[in-house]
């Protein structure tokens, strides 16, 4: 599948800074993208390192030597296994003429390995890859992407059955190799157990002393979980936008799975038919929805938000880019409607739009500033 968006997106950064960091969740496609942009360099030499491939790791035994005579395009897959590259690597680009760029590939976050990468300040771009997107599958895709979810051998498997073990798999291998590959010594049967528990908490607010309580664990310890899991993609807190507006509002953080067909696991739904019968289809809709909007508009961690108060007026999802205020509310319903809520959120926050994102195939215009898209159009009309 083409991914000539975050093809072009490489190109950007590497026209600005010598390295390159592309990170996202394992699976997500990291190694086939860094592969399509190493084939459209027909004039340059690219020289590949694989850190889980025993043969590449013994080349770095001795990692100046590997890599100092080299030229063109270097890319080394899962940098996070070999931390001690990164000052080699500002060595190496800070060479007068300096022949290479770096193209690295890691499974954490820019949060998780930036202890490592602060040598490079200044010298490497980070660019965040996510499993495949509406924009990128297609609007008659929709059901399909929201159901398996977009790890692209989830989403392109067989049949619902080759999806679901694949799922099954992947998070077992999460638990039981890949984190501790980054050096997380925790238990895997524990992270398990934590993680199935914040399924039936996606969508709601992020109370670290009832999650404690249920877990059986220390805030503190369950706060450090949750960072493992958001550092490593597997889940969004979307923070609270409060500001003085004469209102009690929510402060607490809200939990989101950012992959809608690893929720589906967790939660054991296990087809379509399961998914619009249970009773989590509100939430997993509005997390699907929520994670979709968010890529397409392609703003930063830091430019999104929910606000609420404990009045009852909310907003699911808060935009703010390029001097606008833009709100989101997400339902799932075929007939989107005004509600008090959105009208406080619009007087309240000052918007300049307020979208309602449904599955509905119809745009339609609820009231001054007020509009009803569904959101394969919505996706289509902001990545156009």
């Amino acid at each position: 599948m083409k991914r000539d968006r975050y093809l072009s997106k490489i190109a950007a950064r590497f026209a600005v800074a010598p390295v390159v960091a592309l990170l996202g969740p394992r699976q997500c496609g990291k190694t086939t993208l860094a592969r399509m942009y190493a084939d459209r360099l027909t004039d340059t030499s690219v020289t590949r390192f694989d850190l889980e491939d025993p043969t590449d790791l013994a080349a770095l035994a001795e990692p100046k030597l590997a890599l100092q005579g080299l030229g063109g395009l270097v890319i080394i897959d899962e940098i996070p296994r070999a931390p001690e590259l990164f000052p080699l690597l500002r060595v190496l680009v800070d060479r007068p003429g300096n022949p290479a760029r770096f193209l690295i590939l890691g499974s954490a976050s820019r949060d998780l390995i930036r202890q490592s990468s602060e040598t490079l300040a200044g010298r490497i771009g980070h660019l965040e890859l996510t499993p495949l997107q509406l924009g990128e599958t297609g609007a008659e895709s929709l059901y399909p992407l929201w159901e398996r979810g977009g790890f692209p051998p989830a989403f392109l498997a067989t049949d619902d059955s080759a999806s679901r073990q694949w799922r099954k798999d992947y998070v077992a291998t999460f638990l039981e190799r890949d984190l501790p590959a980054l050096g997380i010594s925790i238990p895997p049967q524990s992270l398990r157990r934590f993680w199935m528990m914040l399924a039936h908490y996606h969508g709601q607010l992020l109370n670290l002393s009832e999650l404690g309580r249920s877990f059986g664990a220390a805030d503190t310890t369950v706060r450090g979980y949750l960072d493992i899991l958001e550092a490593t993609f597997m889940v969004r807190l979307l923070q609270p936008w409060y500001e003085n507006v004469g209102k009690r509002q929510v402060k607490s953080p809200k939990l989101f799975f950012r992959d809608s067909g690893l929720l589906h696991t967790l939660l054991g739904i296990a087809d379509r038919d399961a998914l619009l019968h249970h009773p989590k289809l509100g939430a997993s809709w509005e997390g699907f929805a929520l994670e979709e909007t968010i890529r397409a508009l392609a703003v930063g961690a830091e430019e999104v938000w929910f606000w609420g108060t404990h009045a009852g007026a909310e907003l699911d999802l808060l935009v703010t880019a390029d001097g606008r205020r833009l709100g989101f509310e997400i339902k799932y319903t075929a007939a989107p409607r005004v509600t008090k809520s959105m009208r406080a959120a619009i007087d309240t926050l000052r918007l300049d739009r307020l979208v309602v994102v449904y599955p509905g195939d119809r745009r339609l215009a609820l009231a001054d500033n007020i509009e009803a898209i569904g959101l394969a159009d919505l996706v289509q009309a902001v990545s156009a």
